[in-house]
């Protein structure tokens, strides 16, 4: 019984295959008026670099694991690649953006296969481009995210369930909380929550799954081994550094000057981050290390996340530091307990956002962003603070409550966890009957 459920997501491609040609979603030819050649040039770049990310994460984790389990981790990122892009035309894209059912989620009929979309009215907060670029825009989000979490249960969990939970996510964690976020009817963007470019959708969703995959999943039998390619790890921090541009300057939505400070942000805040692991790594008598410098970078990026487009520079190097602080404890406290978090995705993503999200209502200014309704703490202000708590606590709740839930469900489909002997032989030869 197993086995035949753990081919769930085959069957859904077979059933995408055939509504293609019950629902070509062939577009009528209407001329759409208002679009910006610049913004459009800018946004399909800023797409393209938002995908590199997800090939980057794959060399980012894969280069951390040991050498038995390098090509199952980069997979379990790639195999994000296919299957959310699938399920983001079918249904996908309309759960996150479709017509707003009570502020929680889309209705899954409004771009059902993409009805409507090659030529539809542009997005309502970007009107100079067109609907498929943003849908495709908002697509890699979708499929960094669950990515993300593969590094809290890496070394120990079968592929075929992994796919069924990647489908499970998408659609009860990511798609409500994308749609709650960042719709204009949302729930959370109606309660007056910043997020510029995904620290609640993306990093804090994907960080508190992952704590609930590893006390879930256990520990491994090995808990402990050196990084396979240190190389990987750093050619990773490269095309995340690198494709970040796309995922927080894209974020603007055109080639703007709300664009350019956001590049500039989240240059500042990864390089003051990445700067703050090694020296205070070194206040506690360690060496500067490749792997420290690396994960410092990646940590100030998800921190700058959700206020690239509302602070100023200065205000961004305080990101960077403060939440590379925050991580780097959280990093040295997590190895004192019985979580085997195996590369640390909770401390450094779903904290990182969490702080992330905070110091946006801490440093969020009217003077970078007009848009925004309320300035953040530092200017005199508490109710923009107070919010972001708030949700913050919401949303850490729903993501850790309803991805432990996903869990148990999946488990009874198809058991998450590999044998003992096929975690001792590697996920590379046991789940794909492939080695480096």
């Amino acid at each position: 019984m197993h086995t035949r459920l753990s081919k769930i997501p085959f069957i859904l491609l077979v059933i995408a295959v055939v509504l293609t040609f019950i629902f070509p979603s062939v577009p009528s030819g209407k001329a759409v008026e208002g679009l910006n050649q610049a913004d459009t040039a800018w946004m399909l770049t800023a797409t393209a670099l938002v995908l590199i990310m997800t090939p980057g994460l794959a060399f980012f984790y894969g280069g951390m694991v040991n050498r038995r389990n390098v090509i199952s981790t980069m997979l379990q990122s790639f195999i994000c690649m296919a299957m959310i892009s699938v399920i983001w035309v079918i249904f996908g894209f309309s759960l996150a953006f479709g017509e707003s059912v009570g502020g929680f989620i889309g209705n899954p009929a409004t771009f059902f296969m993409m009805r409507n979309v090659l030529d539809g009215a542009p997005w309502e907060l970007a009107p100079t481009i067109p609907l498929a670029l943003f849908a495709m825009f908002q697509l890699k989000f979708a499929i960094i995210t669950p990515a993300l979490i593969t590094g809290a249960f890496a070394e120990r969990i079968r592929f075929t369930s992994y796919t069924v939970f990647v489908l499970l996510f998408f659609i009860f964690i990511y798609a409500p909380l994308a749609h709650a976020t960042w719709h204009p009817q949302g729930l959370l963007f109606n309660l007056g929550v910043l997020d510029f470019a995904g620290g609640t959708v993306v990093h804090m969703s994907a960080g508190w799954a992952a704590l609930a995959s590893a006390i879930f999943l256990k520990r491994r039998h090995e808990a402990s081994h050196s990084p396979a390619y240190i190389t990987f790890v750093l050619i990773g921090t490269g095309l995340l550094w690198f494709g970040w541009f796309g995922f927080n300057a894209g974020s603007a939505m055109g080639a703007n000057s709300l664009a350019a400070t956001a590049l500039a942000t989240t240059m500042t805040a990864s390089a003051a981050a990445a700067l703050a692991w090694i020296f205070f790594d070194a206040v506690k008598g360690r060496k500067p290390s490749a792997m420290g410098t690396c994960i410092g970078a990646v940590v100030g990026l998800v921190a700058i996340t959700p206020a690239a487009g509302f602070v100023t520079l200065p205000h961004s190097i305080a990101i960077g530091v403060i939440s590379s602080v925050i991580s780097n404890l959280l990093v040295d406290f997590r190895s004192r307990t019985s979580i085997d978090d195996t590369l640390d995705v909770f401390p450094c993503h779903g904290v990182g956002g969490m702080v992330g999200m905070l110091l946006t209502g801490v440093f969020a200014s009217k003077g970078v962003n007009s848009a925004i309704p309320d300035q953040g703490l530092i200017f005199g202000e508490t109710k923009l603070f107070l919010v972001q708590l708030g949700a913050m606590v919401g949303v850490s709740i729903y993501a850790f409550v309803g991805s432990w839930i996903l869990l148990k469900v999946t488990n009874l489909i198809a058991p998450l966890r590999v044998s003992t002997e096929e975690e001792q032989l590697g996920l590379d030869l046991s789940q794909h009957d492939e080695k480096m």
